[in-house]
């Protein structure tokens, strides 16, 4: 019962999550799973960065995942079908996943209070390939020919043959002697991609076309749009993915949303974590961090360290704190801010880990509401092992400690004959 998941488990407020979830059941159809087995799946998921598919196999062949998730007797079989999570996510939403996260604040109570945060942005990706020009609209020429075949429509041409030859002949466009040959294709399918798109306008029945109006403007859109043009497109089944450029030379251009997350400067807590449409400056970002931080603590906090992008100001009570040459303070201030600007780049490995480990690093969640959702489970998954880390390293030091005392008591009565005698020894 000393297990770190057990503790864990035992440390949640499962009652107040399921008061918190019950009004968006219904009284009437078919039984549903219990909220706790559906929010620890979700949790231990997302801990250990697992599949909806996998945390079924894993779940199955570990019991204190299944402590964890309310289970009073060992289980043999899957406790729910993999699809059960896509329909939970929906069903509680961007505030039920804010609670989940709450519920991960509050494990550490006052240590979770402290004054001052760093604040940073970063991208979070989502599950698209890279969005050339050529690829989308291929994609294109794909969806109107299936679109046709649905509806029953007699098309002029399906252009099959001439797309994948335009698209051999597309290859290779940056060598000079295939430039020329390479853009040709490139328009070729470009043209056919906007005759198969108005010839599919022009044939659907009116009653019909409303099914798929919001498709084919998302067409048109990927179709017209031009190189310098802003809001584009990027992906068709991911329409609301931003192109963000954070300066790094390995990778220039990510796609995806913006997330920006707060952090405690000394314990390593994420105390807030939003995720923003588009690819705003990051000087606009901090206002709603700084207030969902609020909302979850109960505090405002009074200093945000953050990094050269971000604009010195003051914003609510919470002063806004960034590197500078340090002219015009004293050699104290000078030293301390020095102290907070060192303490401000550990959220960069934190961000790091949240990637690599917390599956924040590819969001394959759709929509803006899932860029929300996986921000702020793999934040919540953060808070919820560091806690499950200190436990048990507090565990263990307490063991080690009486393992010491009880090797002194024996050392001191085995030395002594007389008090062999009276132990027996």
């Amino acid at each position: 019962m000393n297990h770190k998941l057990v503790l864990l488990a035992n440390q949640i407020k499962w009652t107040q999550m399921e008061k918190e979830f019950v009004p968006l059941y219904s009284k009437t159809g078919t039984p549903s799973k219990p909220i706790r087995l559906m929010a620890g799946l979700l949790m231990l998921k997302q801990m250990y960065n697992l599949g909806d598919e996998t945390i079924m196999e894993a779940y199955v062949r570990d019991p204190y995942m299944q402590y964890f998730c309310g289970e009073a007797h060992f289980r043999w079989d899957n406790p729910c079908d993999p699809s059960d999570l896509v329909h939970f996510r929906k069903r509680i939403g961007e505030k039920g996943v804010e609670f989940i996260f709450k519920q991960s604040v509050l494990l550490f109570g006052k240590q979770a209070q402290e004054k001052e945060i760093c604040v940073d942005t970063t991208a979070q990706e989502k599950n698209i390939s890279y969005p050339t020009d050529t690829k989308l609209h291929v994609k294109i020429i794909k969806r109107c020919n299936k679109i046709a075949q649905k509806e029953n429509i007699k098309q002029r041409q399906r252009y099959s043959r001439k797309v994948k030859q335009y698209l051999l002949e597309s290859r290779f466009g940056h060598h000079p002697k295939r430039k020329k040959q390479s853009q040709r294709a490139q328009r070729k399918i470009k043209t056919i991609a906007r005759r198969l798109v108005n010839e599919l306008e022009r044939r659907l029945p009116e009653e019909r076309i409303m099914i798929y109006r919001k498709e084919i403007e998302i067409f048109k859109k990927v179709i017209y749009q031009k190189r310098n043009d802003k809001n584009k497109t990027y992906s068709l089944h991911e329409p609301d993915v931003s192109c963000i450029a954070k300066g790094k030379s390995h990778k220039p251009y990510e796609f995806g949303s913006k997330v920006s997350i707060a952090r405690t400067k000394s314990n390593g807590i994420i105390v807030a974590v939003k995720s923003f449409t588009g690819n705003p400056h990051d000087s606009k970002t901090i206002e709603s961090t700084l207030e969902q931080h609020n909302e979850i603590t109960g505090i405002r906090a009074q200093t945000a360290i953050v990094d050269r992008g971000y604009v010195e100001q003051t914003i609510n009570g919470t002063q806004i704190l960034k590197p500078d040459n340090g002219k015009g303070r004293t050699a104290y201030e000078k030293r301390k801010n020095r102290k907070r600007f060192r303490c401000r780049a550990a959220i960069e490995a934190t961000i790091s880990h949240l990637k690599n480990q917390y599956r924040m690093g590819r969001n394959y969640l759709k929509g803006i509401i899932g860029d929300q959702i996986n921000a702020l489970m793999a934040a919540a998954a953060w808070n919820f092992m560091k806690w499950m880390r200190e436990m048990a390293s507090s565990f263990l030091f307490f063991f080690f400690q009486l393992l010491v005392q009880v090797k002194k008591f024996f050392q001191i009565h085995l030395e002594n004959p007389k008090n062999n005698l009276k132990w027996g020894c």
